[in-house]
């Protein structure tokens, strides 16, 4: 069996706008990214808390980027070393999101 190589590449967030990504990692066309969110808890509490996307990056026919959450079978070992890199990011930052 080949063993590939995989650079993973950590892209820097902006400041905390609404709707801006808290943390995005990147191997390849396969990206995961750390929303921060804000919301209720059950008993009616603010409360922060953290969402991961996953995605593939992807060029139609024509050349034009696209995104997808459906994964090919050569992305799921990227797509498992991204959401590993997520959780290890969000357990080291201490916080409960």
């Amino acid at each position: 069996m080949k063993t590939q190589k995989v650079l993973v590449k950590e892209v820097p967030a902006k400041e905390e706008p609404q709707n801006q990504p808290a943390k995005k990692f990147r191997a390849g066309a396969i990206s995961t990214t750390i929303w921060r969110n804000k919301g209720q808890n059950a008993k009616g509490e603010e409360a922060e808390y953290s969402t991961i996307s996953l995605e593939r990056n992807y060029t139609d026919g024509e050349g034009k980027w696209h995104t997808t959450g459906s994964l090919r079978i050569n992305d799921l070992p990227k797509a498992a070393l991204l959401l590993q890199k997520a959780y290890e990011h969000l357990v080291l930052q201490h916080n409960n999101y």
